[in-house]
């Protein structure tokens, strides 16, 4: 005789999660290959700042379906398909693939991706109606990502040697 699954064995028996890993895992993928394409407002400005949002928004849906453990793999995954599409487009040109180029994307990324899942559990877990506040979120999540970004780059750029010096200097 077959046993009658409840709706918690059914949702542990199939889950789809990994259908929603794999698109945020291509949205980023898109994001990074729309980077190089700009226009022009008072400043230049790259296309995949419209898709953003909707990489943020998919995390929160797969934290509010998934759970927190599976919307951290997520982000790894994704994170991880970044590094392989930006080296696989490095060796298809004929270039050195050099992990330091992009990896104020990659930290910026992470970085964000986790205050914006942490900040949309507990709005989720502690008010009722947080539609503005998510909303909040996603800017502050990008302000994150763009901080990160830029001190990852700068320090590359400018200040290669100064970390070194600032923490010998405290020594």
């Amino acid at each position: 005789m077959t046993k009658k699954l409840t709706k918690e064995e059914l949702k542990e028996a199939y889950n789809d999660s990994w259908i929603y890993i794999m698109l945020l895992s291509t949205l980023v993928i898109l994001t990074e290959s729309l980077k190089t394409y700009t226009f022009t407002l008072s400043t230049s400005l790259t296309y995949s700042i419209f898709l953003v949002p909707i990489i943020y928004f998919l995390t929160n849906y797969i934290t509010k379906k998934y759970g927190f453990k599976r919307s951290i793999l997520a982000i790894a995954i994704s994170a991880i398909a970044m590094v392989l599409f930006v080296a696989i487009m490095y060796f298809a040109i004929g270039s050195t693939f050099d992990f330091a180029t992009i990896s104020g994307q990659v930290l910026g990324y992470v970085v964000s991706q986790l205050v914006n899942i942490c900040i949309y559990t507990f709005l989720l877990n502690n008010t009722t109606s947080p539609w503005p506040l998510v909303l909040m979120n996603y800017v502050f999540s990008l302000i994150v990502f763009y901080l990160v970004y830029t001190i990852v780059q700068v320090d590359m750029i400018i200040m290669s040697k100064f970390w070194k010096g600032y923490f010998i200097t405290l020594l």
